[in-house]
């Protein structure tokens, strides 16, 4: 395989479809056209299938495998949205702390590597992080 060929794609195994579907259309704002089946593909910048969703039920059918997911925060993995600038993530933070969010690690951070950032758990417990590498371009989120 050629890895600068290969497009990569993110997928979130999801115990309740509906409830996690609802979380990132409705709260984080993804689009999709998912019509309440197994599968859930969401609309990014990055492109066809660069994020989605599958029944964690049907997965362990597929792979004929048990599945016990993690308890509380997922730390197995995240996933990062990367935002315009720093601006953009404080925006967004404000935005999801309105909602209710849950943030494990608090308020956003500038990291001394040049990252603002901030983490939002979904509620399966899964990790995003939500930040920026760019301290000055404007842009709304």
């Amino acid at each position: 395989m050629d890895g600068k060929k290969a497009r990569i794609g993110a997928c979130i195994l999801a115990g309740d479809m509906d409830t996690m579907v609802r979380f990132y259309r409705d709260t984080l704002g993804f689009h999709t056209q998912w019509d309440g089946g197994n599968f859930a593909d969401f609309e990014t910048a990055s492109g066809e299938l660069s994020f989605f969703m599958y029944s964690r039920k049907e997965f362990v059918k597929a792979i004929n495998e048990g599945y016990m997911p993690p308890k509380g925060i997922n730390q197995t993995f995240e996933i990062a949205l990367w935002l315009p600038c720093y601006a953009d993530v404080d925006a967004e933070y404000e935005r999801l702390a309105g909602l209710g969010a849950e943030f494990p690690t608090g308020a956003p951070t500038t990291f001394s590597f040049g990252i603002r950032n901030f983490y939002v758990a979904d509620p399966e417990g899964n990790l995003l992080e939500i930040g920026s590498t760019n301290q000055n371009e404007s842009s709304a989120v």
